[in-house]
C-alpha cells in the first residue's frame, strides 16, 4: 500500500472511532439525564420505572396534604381524574402550591409506588396549568368518558 493511502485510511479511522466514541458518549448523558413524564395513572399501574429520575404532574387532592410537626417533611397526593399518586418531599414547597391545584412533582419512585420527590413545581398564576398536566388530565378525562360509570367528570382547559 501506498504511504500516502496508508496515512488517509489511518486518518478516516481515527475519526470514525472519535465519532464513535463522542456519540456514545452523548447518548449515555442523555439517558443518565433524561427527565421523563409519566401521569399518576402510568405509575400507579406500572409502566414507570422504578429508582429512575422522572417527573408526575397532575392536581394536588383536596385534604391530602400531610406535614410533620418536627421537619420539613411533607406528603400529598396528586391525580389526573384516573388514579392518585402519593408524593413524598422533604423541603420547602413553593409558596403557591396549595391543595386543588397544579403541581409537578420531580423524583424517583420507590418499591410501594410512592414519588420521593426532590423539587416540587406549583403553577405560577391562576391561569396556568403546566401543559404536560393539561394535556395528561384531558387525556383521562377522554379515557373517563369512555368508560360508563357514575364518576365526577374532570375536565382542564388550558387555552387561557
Amino acid at each position: 500500500m501506498h504511504p500516502l493511502r496508508k496515512q488517509r485510511l489511518q486518518l478516516v479511522i481515527l475519526i470514525l472511532v472519535a465519532t464513535t466514541v463522542v456519540v456514545g458518549l452523548v447518548l449515555y448523558m442523555l439517558r443518565e439525564n433524561g427527565n421523563f413524564f409519566y401521569t399518576p395513572e402510568q405509575i400507579v399501574s406500572g409502566e414507570a420505572p422504578q429508582n429512575v429520575y422522572l417527573r408526575a404532574g397532575g392536581m394536588v387532592v383536596d385534604g391530602s396534604l400531610k406535614r410533620a410537626d418536627d421537619s420539613l417533611w411533607v406528603q400529598f397526593q396528586i391525580t389526573d381524574g384516573l388514579e392518585n399518586l402519593t408524593v413524598e418531599h422533604t423541603g420547602i414547597l413553593p409558596d403557591l402550591f396549595t391543595e386543588g391545584e397544579a403541581a409537578i412533582a420531580s423524583g424517583k419512585v420507590d418499591e410501594n409506588s410512592v414519588l420521593q420527590a426532590t423539587e416540587i413545581l406549583a403553577k405560577h398564576d391562576e391561569n396556568y396549568t403546566p401543559p404536560e398536566v393539561a394535556d395528561a388530565m384531558n387525556e383521562a378525562y377522554e379515557r373517563k368518558q369512555e368508560k360508563p360509570s357514575g364518576d365526577k367528570k374532570f375536565y382542564m382547559d388550558n387555552t387561557k
